[in-house]
């Protein structure tokens, strides 16, 4: 197996193997495997379109039972700096989402066990009841599955009830590494093994949803453990066909109890490139701007990404970790026209809606991304009352409401 056998079958658009992935990843020069990954993009994608989406990263809650060693933004239960947003906090959320011309929130939080199922449920249908064009791209694996052990229902049933109240599709958050090793390490397979967050997965695009996958690299995993990660995924894909992009992070060790060095923009590039060419049943591979900033993700443009992800608006998890990149509209835009590239509008499923909204209307600009609540806020939602707490802490505070 040479380096130029493994080159020319890509080029072919031949399917690689592990092996041959792993050869790539660890031979290839930088530009080549950049080159590579344009090949598989542009055999895709022909035109010189990029795409993005206006929506907002809204954590409802920080509190957490899971603990993994790579996170900074949970807070365990009782945490004076634990919070859980109220019903009318979200929707003030979702009406500046809407004022720039956002189409969805994405809706994720910490493992809460005071948060029960039917509060999840009365949360969906009260948006849908105000806003219902408004998109739901909502819990993870891990937190779907964290809501069947709390309710004692089956993954199929938790999943067919959120989508009665309003579930549109589910991120692709809590993928980490898809290595019980590597899981074990970070302290993150009791949330959820690696068969279980496929086969999630595997339930959410069985329904009729589509989903995201992530893969947080840079922490404990070899570069071989990283390759089974897009191998697990591909297989995924090719049986269910439910993924609608895959985004690759880098682990952000500021803040957290894990700790370590960061990974380069170089190996980000290279990861980068390498998933575009290995999962080649993925249509759009997402640039990660908010792990690497602007410019970098503006080169990942280069390198297999056709998507700029998300304008953002707010985003707590990555920013506790010390990472705080902000792009409005405007700035995206920018980026991908100065790439060379023709910017347009989408929505989750990658439907194209139209040209940047602040080439045609007044925007205000944002330069710094908004938060979950303000600091000090330690107010506890009215609503909360009305569902039982399973731990010492939420009981009181449900006792005082």
């Amino acid at each position: 197996m040479s380096l130029e056998s493994i080159v020319a079958k890509v080029e072919s658009a031949g399917r690689i193997d592990r092996d041959e992935a792993l050869a790539l990843y660890s031979d290839a020069p930088t530009n080549l495997l950049g080159h590579l990954a344009e090949v598989v993009r542009a055999r895709k994608h022909p035109s010189a379109i990029v795409t993005y989406i206006i929506d907002r990263n809204v954590n409802y809650t920080n509190v957490c039972v899971a603990r993994c060693a790579f996170c900074a933004f949970y807070r365990p239960v009782g945490s004076n700096e634990g919070y859980v947003l109220g019903f009318d906090e979200l929707f003030k959320k979702i009406d500046e989402t809407l004022a720039v011309g956002g189409v969805q929130i994405l809706l994720q939080g910490g493992h809460n066990p005071d948060l029960p199922l039917e509060w999840y449920e009365d949360l969906f249908c009260a948006i849908k009841d105000r806003y219902p064009d408004f998109r739901l791209h909502a819990l993870s694996p891990p937190e779907l599955l964290h809501l069947s052990r709390l309710s004692q229902r089956p993954v199929p049933v938790v999943i067919e009830r959120l989508v009665q109240a309003g579930l549109d599709s589910v991120p692709g958050g809590g993928a980490e590494i898809l290595v019980d090793r590597v899981r074990r390490l970070l302290n993150c397979e009791s949330k959820a093994t690696s068969d279980e967050w496929l086969s999630v997965m595997r339930v959410v695009h069985e329904v009729g949803m589509r989903s995201t996958a992530t893969m947080m690299y840079g922490s404990v995993e070899t570069v071989q453990e990283r390759v089974e990660h897009l191998y697990r995924l591909r297989e995924l894909q090719d049986d269910t066909g439910g993924f609608t992009a895959f985004i690759a992070w880098s682990y952000q060790p500021s803040n957290t109890e894990l700790g370590g060095p960061e990974a380069t923009s170089v190996e980000y590039l290279r990861t980068l490139a390498l998933s575009r060419i290995v999962l080649d049943n993925f249509d759009n591979l997402q640039a990660s701007w908010v792990t690497q900033g602007g410019k970098v993700g503006q080169l990942s443009l280069a390198f297999g990404a056709n998507d700029m992800g998300s304008v953002m608006i707010e985003e707590n998890v990555v920013r506790a970790a010390g990472a705080a990149y902000c792009m409005d509209e405007v700035e995206i835009v920018r980026n991908v026209e100065d790439a060379g590239f023709i910017p347009k509008r989408r929505n989750m499923v990658y439907d194209i809606l139209g040209d940047p909204l602040c080439r045609d209307s007044a925007v205000p600009r944002r330069t710094k991304l908004a938060v979950a609540r303000a600091p000090g806020d330690t107010s506890i939602p009215a609503e909360l009352s009305g569902y039982p707490a399973r731990t010492r802490t939420g009981k009181a505070e449900r006792a005082v409401e």
